[in-house]
């Protein structure tokens, strides 16, 4: 029993030493230092798991939430972990807390930094200013992923630095009291008949899913993707849902984000369903034929 005992404590203090070498290696295959250097913010490195997190708490703004003002240790500090991969590659996931003013521009610099965007929600109720929370990933070369995250940060701050309060609306001309969409216009690019009401117009593109019961639920039961216009050609808004699969988020959001349409969130409205989709929801201004044209370019990558 006794030689048992000392086989495992000798075993145990092998594999305890193997980790630390594994989590050393991997700390000096990151290059801690050079990821704080390009993000300007101090991280901590977790031996068991091998990773490491920055972190920058939003202390830039009070935000109160049910009428108490919010410590960001309670949950509003923006984080990145950066995790050693293969071939010289790394992966990063974090979480960003921005305000309304600032989600769409970060969005599209995290994009053009080849950094992915996997969700977009909010955390609290009753919170003023509203705070959104944008979950990002990626994968690359560790320099290229912090460089990723300092600009979309960077710009954070030049936001605020313009304008200290977060602003409460996209800004631009008034839409029209009375809504005239011309509906053609809309089904023309798209390719979808849609309906017409009270000047506006809307189309709905249904896809199909299993839902957990095994039942098949398709565009009544809500697996659609919608578009709704309202204001004048040259003047209009559009609303609306896209369905995606997981693989299609990307390349949905580089096309709306290119046509100038705000993204607004991006979560599930299921769950164990087959395949698995994910909604994201989106605002534009601007003129009809344009606005559709974005919308096309986006349906386009899911084909």
């Amino acid at each position: 029993m006794k030689r048992r005992r000392a086989v495992r404590w000798v075993v145990a203090v092998a594999c305890a030493g193997m980790n630390a070498l594994v989590a050393s290696a991997q700390a000096q295959k990151l290059d801690t230092a050079r990821i704080e250097e390009i993000t300007g913010l101090k991280g901590t490195f977790s031996e068991p798991e091998g990773v490491f997190k920055v972190t920058s708490p939003r202390a830039d703004t009070k935000v109160t939430v049910d009428g108490w003002t919010m410590p960001p240790f309670m949950g509003l500090t923006s984080w990145a972990a950066f995790q050693a991969g293969q071939a010289g590659k790394s992966m990063v996931m974090g979480d960003l807390v921005l305000f309304q003013d600032e989600v769409n521009p970060v969005l599209s610099e995290l994009l053009d930094s080849g950094l992915e965007v996997t969700a977009l929600h909010n955390h609290f109720l009753f919170d003023d200013p509203k705070v959104y929370f944008m979950h990002i990933g990626g994968e690359a070369p560790a320099e290229q992923l912090a460089k990723g995250v300092r600009r979309a940060l960077d710009n954070v701050r030049e936001i605020r630095t313009k304008a200290p309060a977060p602003s409460f609306g996209f800004g631009g001309v008034a839409l029209p009291a009375t809504s005239t969409i011309t509906g053609k216009t809309v089904e023309d690019v798209l390719g979808v008949k849609g309906q017409a009401k009270d000047g506006m117009f809307k189309v709905v593109i249904g896809r199909t899913a299993k839902a957990a019961c095994g039942c098949e639920v398709a565009k009544e039961m809500g697996v659609n993707t919608w578009a709704a216009f309202a204001g004048s050609d040259d003047n209009a808004v559009v609303d609306g849902d896209f369905a995606m699969l997981e693989t299609e988020l990307q390349g949905v959001l580089k096309a709306l984000r290119k046509g100038d349409i705000n993204i607004v969130a991006i979560h599930h409205h299921m769950a164990g369903e087959t395949p698995r989709y994910l909604f994201l929801h989106y605002w534009g201004r601007g003129r009809v034929d344009a606005l559709t044209r974005g919308l096309k370019a986006a349906l386009d990558t899911q084909r």
